[in-house]
């Protein structure tokens, strides 16, 4: 009956009745396995396109079709959203963002981390005149708020600082921001008390918008972290996510028992607090942010450099840096921190931190570990990956029904650096490895935590889902060989097992080769004014 009921619905969709000839949709796609991206089981069906919107799902549709798809032996899902990524860094330089679209997904949300443009309404501008092929939307940054009043620099705002700040975040939103996105645990978001970012959420809260934190630790101080993201949920009277949410350190590993238990008693109360995730055991930020002490950038790169000149203060520095390397993100071990990208020296990506050590001439232990730190800083500073998440907090945060996927990654252009892989492989390493090698999630799950979850988390009613009168965002792979073929080691390969991409129901990847289609869309959030 719920098939017989989709059909008659698609017909009157399709501009007719049982008997009445209507004009030919633009494709049809048959016979795939339907995972649809609400969590519900999978069946075998068909889906009709006509323009930018799906206007027929279910089975053996009786529709005429300029095109016609056979997707049998396929898994027919919703284009992939990702809620976190850098998008911006790359998507001028390559729009068609091939490493996004080639493992799925049609949709990136940018502004991430408390770092966005500002103001939001000229760079969205410059994104539609652009025409990239994927969707965008954006979130409003704390820190980039927070530095156009107060600077890098480390102290409160002042009733007229905060009313600037206030003011500048209704405008994101007015402009089109989604929510605001938080950096605590970045210069200049750390020097920011809880007060005051639960100010600006309630500017947010005002225009249905939601809040999104990189926590202000992941390491020895994480449960006090995901206390205070819920508290600017909880206070601030909006949705709150635990972003890119991770356990750093061996020493803390095994520590999102508790803070899945935060999230589940915060949850039951009332807060409506969610997670993202990307499915790799390292991190990845500059090697700046990750191994010095945060008090120590206060005032920007200048004022770093003149801490490091100084004997008293530099002895300081070095030995929060060396407890970094020995206790949080450098793993322990000089060779758990991986050079991604130094601009200065293209020959240093790729290397570990001990091999910097070697090129100065020095052993590879811990002390001469924050020296190699101190040396890259002064260079010109360098982007790095951190090997040092826990494999059992990352299982058990994925399974946790409140979690879904996210990059961190960014619109990589081929062979430049050492990325992270996690932008090439994250969507294909979750459906290859974590569905079907290790049964972690079920396929239904974790197409949901890939689409309609993010969807609905961001209020994109009419995306995220496979149902008819929502845009045609669609992907098409094959369950069986899909596959992440990034490591870090080569992190310059494409996702694998991939039929078809399309955005807005144009085709974007056939397969094999990117179209150059470019229908993607700016997206707007909630308090979106003309």
């Amino acid at each position: 009956m719920i098939r017989r009921l989709l059909i008659v619905g698609a017909l009157v969709l399709l501009g007719g009745c049982a008997g009445e000839s209507s004009a030919p949709v633009d494709f049809v796609i048959r016979g795939g396995r339907i995972v649809d991206g609400t969590g519900n089981a999978s069946w075998i069906g068909d889906v009709a396109v006509r323009g930018d919107r799906i206007v027929a799902i279910g089975e053996h549709l009786e529709v005429d079709a300029l095109q016609e798809i056979d997707a049998t032996g396929l898994v027919v899902a919703p284009g992939f959203i990702d809620v976190h990524t850098h998008a911006r860094r790359g998507l001028f330089r390559l729009p068609t963002a091939d490493n996004y679209v080639r493992q799925g997904v049609t949709t990136v949300m940018e502004g991430p981390d408390g770092s966005s443009p500002l103001p939001v309404a000229p760079f969205l501008a410059r994104l539609d005149s652009l025409g990239p092929a994927i969707n965008i939307g954006l979130f409003v940054g704390h820190g980039s708020i927070r530095a156009a009043v107060l600077g890098e620099e480390d102290r409160a705002p002042d009733a007229i600082e905060i009313d600037s700040m206030r003011a500048l975040t209704e405008q994101a939103m007015l402009d089109g921001a989604f929510g605001l996105s938080t950096g605590l645990f970045y210069v200049p978001g750390n020097f920011a008390d809880t007060g005051e970012v639960i100010e600006l959420a309630r500017v947010v809260a005002g225009f249905g918008g939601s809040h999104t934190s990189h926590m202000r630790d992941e390491a020895s101080g994480l449960i006090e972290s995901v206390e205070e993201t819920i508290r600017i949920g909880e206070e601030g009277g909006l949705p709150t996510q635990l972003t890119h949410h991770k356990v750093i350190g061996q020493a803390n590993w095994g520590a999102s028992r508790e803070t899945l238990r935060q999230v589940d008693e915060a949850r039951a109360r009332g807060v409506d607090v969610t997670i993202d995730q990307y499915p790799y055991a390292a991190s990845s930020t500059s090697i700046e942010a990750a191994l010095l002490p945060q008090w120590a950038r206060e005032g920007g790169r200048t004022a770093l450099l003149t801490r490091l000149s100084n004997p008293e203060t530099r002895a300081s520095i070095k030995a929060e840096t060396e407890r970094i390397i020995r206790e949080e993100r450098g793993g322990g071990d000089l060779s758990r921190v991986q050079l991604a990208s130094c601009g200065w020296d293209s020959s240093l990506d790729g290397k570990h931190l001990g091999d910097v050590t070697a090129r100065l001439g020095l052993a590879p232990s811990i002390p001469n570990g924050a020296e190699a730190v101190f040396w890259l800083v002064g260079q010109g500073g360098c982007s790095g990956i951190f090997h040092a998440i826990g494999e059992g907090d990352l299982d058990a945060i994925m399974r946790h029904p409140q979690s879904m996927v996210a990059s961190d990654g960014g619109v990589i252009v081929f062979g430049e650096a050492m990325p992270h892989p996690r932008s090439y492989g994250t969507f294909a390493r979750v459906l290859g490895h974590y569905v079907r090698d290790q049964g972690v999630l079920t396929l239904e799950e974790a197409v949901r935590k890939m689409s309609g979850f993010p969807a609905a988390r961001l209020g994109l009613t009419d995306r995220g889902i496979l149902a008819e009168g929502t845009h045609a965002d669609i992907v098409l792979f094959h369950p069986e060989t899909v596959t992440d073929m990034a490591t870090f080691e080569q992190p310059h390969q494409y996702a694998e097992g991939f039929a078809g991409v399309w955005v807005n129901g144009q085709q974007v990847f056939d397969g094999a080769t990117m179209t150059g289609a470019r229908p993607g869309a700016v997206l707007y959030g909630p308090g979106k004014r003309p």
